[in-house]
């Protein structure tokens, strides 16, 4: 029989909804308890999706019924909660990114370590059918061997739609930490780890001014990049290209794509679970959409966190780890230190690619 974990959630701002609905995709997850600084937010939400308590922080914390600590908190916080809940004896699985530089991350997966416990980290939208349809496709050749990879996301910042929207232009946040994670999450999955990069960034608006409610008319003071150009060397031997950025007004780049000795994968956008796919090979003479070969194709916020359930309980490594978490982390930094020291930067820190999902609808019971 499959053991359901009992999941506490901490921080129940937007992204909360989503994954306070991954129960009714995945039967393993049972939330117990809602916590957030405010503590009316925390009762709302328990309220809105019939989860049993909410409480405090330190509460929830305390409680030795929860199992796994869901921390949906702002990013500068991410790693101090991970740690308070290793501490508490519970195994974490984070919002994007692990921390908001490598010391963190580096403390967080330690302590982990040393207690046994699982720490996982977003983005998880690397497990659904549109991204596992494209590692399926690299994993049969249908392109070659990668000889390259681009990746873009560029626009101008979410101060005219987000509610409070201060914090995308602080450390650990900006386009690189918090839109990059979804990119390199992906073309790891999909190439596997990278070697070496280089970059260059810049701020190019140093105030913001919030045009969404409630905050309409406050200004933010930018303290990090917002555009940045980086380079990639995959341990494969693979060059990436990727720019990200808060400072564009419009583009007509792609997302993602990846060059082969024998083709083009055209991957859909790296922050949805779905498609399309389109591929080009030699023999084509168009583009050719792909139909999807796995499931979750919807929004199935929740999957990195039920596979990390069904890790423990079979003893497996699970997919949106700790490690690739931090591999991604290392590598955002890398970029914004290449940029101020004006040099490749050799990264330290490695993964394994996550174990692809079977096409159809995942059977976790076949996975060891």
């Amino acid at each position: 029989m499959t053991k359901k974990a009992n999941v506490g959630v901490i921080g129940c701002g937007q992204i909360s909804s989503i994954y306070l609905e991954a129960p009714s995709k995945f039967d393993i997850l049972n939330f117990t308890a809602c916590a957030d600084i405010d503590l009316d937010r925390a009762r709302s939400q328990a309220q809105r999706y019939n989860v049993p308590k909410a409480c405090t922080v330190e509460e929830l914390l305390a409680d030795p019924d929860i199992d796994v600590v869901l921390n949906l908190t702002i990013p500068k916080v991410h790693a101090e909660i991970g740690l308070a809940a290793i501490e508490a004896g519970k195994s974490t699985y984070s919002e994007k990114p692990l921390g908001v530089n490598r010391n963190q991350g580096r403390a967080l997966l330690e302590a982990g370590k040393a207690k046994n416990l699982r720490v996982g980290c977003a983005p998880d939208t690397f497990l659904g059918g549109g991204l596992q349809t494209c590692i399926k496709l690299l994993n049969d050749g249908v392109i070659g061997e990668p000889v390259g990879a681009t990746a873009f996301m560029l626009g101008h910042g979410p101060e005219s739609w987000h509610a409070d929207p201060d914090f995308f232009y602080q450390p650990g946040a900006g386009p690189m930490f918090d839109m990059g994670p979804y990119y390199l999450t992906a073309l790891i999955a999909m190439m596997g780890p990278v070697r070496r990069v280089t970059g260059s960034a810049r701020i190019t608006f140093p105030e913001r001014l919030i045009t969404s409610q409630p905050k309409y008319g406050t200004k933010i003071q930018v303290n990090t990049p917002t555009h940045i150009a980086g380079v990639l060397d995959f341990a494969n031997g693979a060059v990436g290209t990727m720019i990200m950025s808060f400072d564009v007004w419009s583009h007509q780049l792609p997302r993602i794509e990846i060059y082969g000795t024998e083709g083009t994968l055209i991957v859909p956008d790296p922050n949805t679970f779905g498609g399309p796919v389109y591929v080009r090979t030699v023999q084509d003479k168009d583009w050719r959409e792909v139909p999807l070969t796995h499931a979750y194709a919807e929004n199935s916020r929740g999957i990195g966190l039920a596979d990390m359930v069904h890790a423990i309980n079979s003893g497996r490594p699970h997919r949106a780890s700790g490690d690739l978490a931090y591999h991604v982390l290392d590598i955002m930094e890398a970029i914004h230190d290449a940029s101020d020291q004006g040099k490749h930067i050799e990264l330290t820190s490695m993964c394994e690619r996550p174990a692809p999902l079977n096409p159809g609808k995942h059977d976790w019971s076949e996975d060891r």
